[in-house]
């Protein structure tokens, strides 16, 4: 009588098989979390239907026949629709995706409706591998192929046990059997019966191996932007945030700071370098009206050059002696297609080819669209300082081609007033740019506070001068946009720049990290006397105003972060350095650093040994007394003590740590039955004795609690027919 393991039935796989697909499509809508696109409504209502679907399998068949016989012309249409209102290829996809799912989520599925949904799940797999490089999807992405796995497997036992005869003549209105009984408890403890930890083990190994070769694989190849080859941006709506565009409106920056999470890390060789106080420059606005701030039309044509496709850019900054200190970015999507910046630099290499236009003239480099996932990009030799050089300004405004840059929209009534405030800055005085910007940013930080919800007072004319006018508390556009009107009245051209300022280190991935709330507008003022753009931002911090750049370790440690959230951070450092790394050479020096962490583990452990076996030598080579005799028999006897006890009590000490004590997989008595039951092979000969033993184990192992015989009298029983089995073995093995 041979013992078999307990098996799951047919209505069982059936019910598991349900469960898994119900999991993996919720898997799958995650991922949409990861796009921009407008698809909540949708995920969310697909995502309570697979709930609600999956916990209770008879509610697909209540669903009407006639949804089933209309519902893919519906689809069909509703994706023909929604192409041709958005116009945007992917998006449409995606929803039409998480309709298909929806779909078979209330509706029985046969085998191919199963490879169906884990094709449909793969697809918004790859779309959102591709559109982000996010570290938690990464570990996403390892859940979603080790249930897939685990789902096809069921998927096969289900159509092996059922044939092929079976995947016919299903009705998807009536709920079959496995439905109605379908009790979700009682499969888990179904399901820890039949599991067998080896097979598990060897599965779980199996699958860390597989991912432990191809993370090796991943970091030897080299990559290319998955994204641009598969022409995916061309596909996909853009969605630029608001603040950092072609223009800007008063709160549009002050939107921006009110999100916290990160838009830019980065990496710098010579972190001494590092500005106290860095502003990471983005976009030049210099048309003024009614209140927004525009790139004009005449400062695009004149300060950006053609559009280019390249990997490498070269700038204004000649090359210096020494080495050059390198910056390394990472821009995270949804941000800007315009790069932040430090200042002029010598040369810019993107990880893969990109679009677009530099304007070395303002320091401003415009990718043609705003990337849909991060953008890694490596700067050499910038050149930081508050004044931009720009000594063929001069010329062209007498050729009055930057007049713009001078010019005020305002009314006669507003002149009135900015003259007036003009003159109480100057005092009277004919000030050159340097004094009257310094003034001014004095005069504005005595009638101004700094806000982040200001008010504009009532009245009519144009909005900026009314608030210059008054005591009002602003934000930083409004303090940039009074500096550049007042500059402008008193006769200096004057611009917007938006960007950001500040940052922190983070003290654990040793990189600069600046959020969206460090989101900020300043002023730049031409000073004829040096023939630059000179810096000026009433909300700079003191010991950063005017003047050269202070770099110091001081300042580094000042703004070192060293939170939770700085924790969070630094993994995604990690991910983008080593992972999702810039180049090739991030990839070597990740293999080196893997090899180097194997030698010296290996060495040290190597040293371990040694240093223990050279100690041991020493003692035992050491001279004798009473009293190392009396520690060393001591130290055996607690060793022998110890030895005992887990011989004679460790059975007890595993029963402690086995779960559900009563009646489940880890019962000590169906424990004890198993470990007999492997002892004893019963074969025809075998005496009926032995096979009435077995029998009882079997009852003890698999049986329920009400069945059982007593325990210890089965025990002492099977004892004694293993040893005389035992016996037997030996008398035959001597003949």
């Amino acid at each position: 009588m041979e013992k078999k393991r307990p098996q799951l039935s047919l209505d069982e796989l059936h019910q598991l098989k349900w469960l898994l697909g119900g999991g993996l499509t919720l898997l799958a809508l995650s991922t949409v979390a990861y796009m921009e696109i407008e698809a909540w409504e949708l995920m969310g209502l697909t995502s309570v239907c697979a709930i609600d679907c999956t916990l209770w399998p008879t509610l697909p068949a209540r669903v009407p026949p006639l949804v089933h016989l209309l519902a893919f012309p519906l689809i069909v249409a509703v994706f023909v629709g929604d192409l041709w209102l958005t116009a945007s290829p992917l998006p449409a996809m995606v929803r039409l995706d998480m309709l298909l799912l929806l779909y078979r989520s209330v509706s029985y599925r046969q085998r191919r409706d199963d490879l169906q949904v884990i094709v449909l799940g793969l697809f918004l797999i790859v779309v959102a591998g591709v559109l982000t490089v996010s570290l938690l999807f990464a570990a996403q992405l390892l859940v979603y192929t080790a249930w897939a796995l685990a789902f096809l497997l069921v998927v096969t036992l289900v159509s092996s046990a059922e044939g092929p005869a079976s995947e016919s003549g299903k009705v998807k209105n009536v709920a079959p059997p496995w439905a109605v009984h379908a009790d979700w408890p009682r499969l888990a403890r179904r399901l820890r019966a039949v599991a067998d930890w080896r097979v598990v083990a060897l599965g779980g190994g199996l699958f860390a191996g597989v991912v432990a070769v191809s993370a090796l694989l991943f970091l030897a190849i080299p990559r290319f932007q998955i994204e641009n080859s598969l022409f995916l941006d061309r596909f996909m709506s853009k969605k630029v945030k608001t603040g950092f565009n072609d223009s800007i409106k008063f709160g549009d920056v002050t939107e921006i700071q009110q999100d916290t999470s990160v838009a830019l890390s980065v990496d710098v060789t010579d972190r001494t370098q590092l500005p106290a106080s860095p502003y990471w420059r983005m976009l030049v606005l210099d048309q003024y009206d009614n209140g927004t701030f525009k790139l004009s039309p005449i400062l695009r044509r004149s300060a950006f050059g053609s559009e280019r496709t390249d990997t490498i850019v070269h700038g204004e900054v000649r090359p210096k002696l020494g080495a050059a200190v390198t910056w390394t970015f990472y821009l995270e999507s949804g941000v800007s297609r315009y790069l932040p910046l430090l200042g002029g630099f010598e040369v810019l290499r993107f990880r893969d080819h990109q679009n677009f236009r530099l304007g070395a003239l303002v320091d401003v480099l415009a990718l043609r669209d705003e990337p849909l996932t991060m953008t890694a990009y490596r700067v050499e030799g910038f050149e930081i300082s508050d004044l931009l050089f720009d000594p063929k300004f001069p010329t062209a405004a007498r050729r009055r081609e930057h007049t713009i840059q001078t010019w005020i929209n305002v009314s006669p009534e507003d002149h009135v007033t900015l003259d007036r405030m003009s003159n109480e800055i100057a005092g009277g005085a004919k000030l050159g740019a340097e004094a009257f910007s310094r003034r001014a940013i004095e005069w504005l930080r005595k009638n101004h506070s700094y806000s982040m919800s200001p008010t504009l007072p009532p009245g009519t004319g144009d909005p900026l001068v009314r608030w210059v006018a008054s005591r009002e508390a602003g934000h930083c556009e409004f303090f940039a946009g009074a500096l550049v009107l007042l500059a402008r009245n008193a006769g200096f051209a004057a611009r917007v720049v938006t960007g950001f300022r500040g940052g922190t280190w983070n003290g654990y991935s040793a990189s600069f990290t600046v959020r969206n709330s460090d989101a900020h507008a300043w002023a730049e003022i031409f000073d004829p006397a040096v023939g630059a753009w000179r810096r000026a931002d009433a909300l700079e911090i003191a010991a950063a105003a005017q003047g050269p750049e202070t770099k110091s370790e001081a300042a580094i440690v000042a703004r070192s972060d060293r939170s939770w959230s700085a924790r969070l951070d630094s993994l995604r450092i990690f991910w983008y350095r080593r992972i999702v790394n810039f180049d090739q050479r991030s990839q070597l020096e990740t293999l080196k650093e893997v090899k180097i962490a194997a030698q010296s583990s290996g060495q040290h452990l190597r040293d371990t040994v040694v240093g223990a076996m050279a100690a041991l030598r020493a003692w035992l080579a050491a001279p004798w007394s009473f009293t190392r005799g009396v520690k060393l028999v001591a130290v055996i006897g607690v060793l022998l003590a110890l030895v005992w006890a887990t011989w004679q009590h460790g059975r007890e000490v595993r029963r402690m740590f086995l779960r559900g004590g009563r009646g489940g997989c880890g019962d000590p008595v169906r424990a004890d039955a198993s470990r007999w039951l492997a002892r004893l092979r019963p074969a025809e000969d075998s005496a009926r004795e032995v096979c009435a033993v077995v029998g009882e184990l079997q009852r003890l192992r698999f049986g329920a609690r009400t069945t059982w015989p007593a325990p210890e009298p089965v025990f002492r029983r099977a004892r004694q027919a293993w040893r005389a089995q035992r016996s037997a073995r030996r008398r035959v093995s001597r003949s």
